[in-house]
C-alpha cells in the first residue's frame, strides 16, 4: 500500500459581530474547542465585558462532523494524521478569513486571538504568523503547540493564560510549563486560575476584559 496526500480546496465558515461604535475597531478573533462550533466561541467573546468595542470574528474549524448525542454540526481543528499539513491548511485558512474581514469591515491593524481548549493551539499559531499588529493571546484550557519556538512567541507582546484548578484536560504541570515558555520568550504573561474544571468561566471573562482594555490603549 502506498499512501499519498493531495492538496484540495474547501469552504470554511466564520461569524462576525460588529462593534457598538462607528469607525475602525480592533479585531478579537475566536477559536472554539473540539466538538464545538463558531457560535460557541462567539457567545464566549460577547460575554466579555467591553468586547462590544471590538469587531468579533469567530472562526469555525474546517473538519465538521455530527455530534453523537445532539446531531448538531460541530467541528475539530485537526487530528494527529497529517498533522503538519493540517497546520499549514489551518493557518492559511485563518489568514484568508482575516483578509476577507479586513476588506469588508473598517478595522485598525490590531488583533487579539482568543482560544478555548483545542482552539488555544490555533490562537497561538494564528497570532505567531499574523501580518497584523498582534496585541496578545487569550488562552483558556489548552496548551501552546510544541512547534512554536521562542522566536515566534516573541512576536506576542502579551498573553492571558487561564486554567480551572480541576481541569483534567489542561493539567497543572502543562499550565506551569506554558507560563515558563512564554516568560522565557519575553512575553508579558497574566495568569488566571479559577475554581472550576475544563470551562470558560465568569472569572475568565473578567480577566479577559481587563486584558482587552490594556490591549486597546
Amino acid at each position: 500500500m502506498i499512501e499519498e496526500t493531495i492538496q484540495t480546496s474547501t469552504h470554511g465558515r466564520y461569524l462576525v459581530h460588529a462593534p457598538a461604535g462607528a469607525g475602525p475597531a480592533p479585531i478579537l478573533v475566536g477559536f472554539h474547542g473540539y466538538g464545538e462550533d463558531a457560535e460557541s466561541q462567539l457567545h464566549r467573546l460577547r460575554a466579555i465585558p467591553g468586547s462590544n468595542r471590538w469587531l468579533l470574528v469567530s472562526i469555525q474549524a474546517l473538519h465538521r462532523f455530527y455530534h453523537r448525542q445532539s446531531n448538531a454540526v460541530v467541528a475539530s481543528w485537526m487530528t494527529r494524521q497529517d498533522r503538519e499539513l493540517a497546520i499549514d491548511d489551518n493557518t492559511a485558512y485563518v489568514s484568508a478569513t482575516l483578509g476577507a474581514v479586513a476588506e469588508k469591515w473598517p478595522t485598525v491593524p490590531r488583533a487579539v486571538f482568543a482560544g478555548f481548549s483545542q482552539g488555544v493551539a490555533m490562537a497561538f499559531r494564528a497570532a505567531a504568523s499574523s501580518p497584523a499588529l498582534v496585541s496578545g493571546v487569550v488562552a483558556v484550557g489548552g496548551d501552546i503547540p510544541p512547534e512554536i519556538g521562542p522566536s515566534a512567541l516573541r512576536r506576542l507582546p502579551a498573553a492571558l493564560v487561564c486554567r480551572g484548578t480541576g481541569d483534567a484536560v489542561y493539567g497543572a504541570d502543562t499550565f506551569a510549563a506554558d507560563l515558563r515558555r512564554l516568560q522565557e520568550s519575553g512575553v508579558s504573561v497574566e495568569r488566571c486560575e479559577f475554581d472550576g474544571a475544563h470551562e470558560w468561566s465568569r472569572l475568565v471573562n473578567d480577566a479577559a476584559s481587563g486584558f482587552l482594555q490594556q490591549s486597546y490603549r
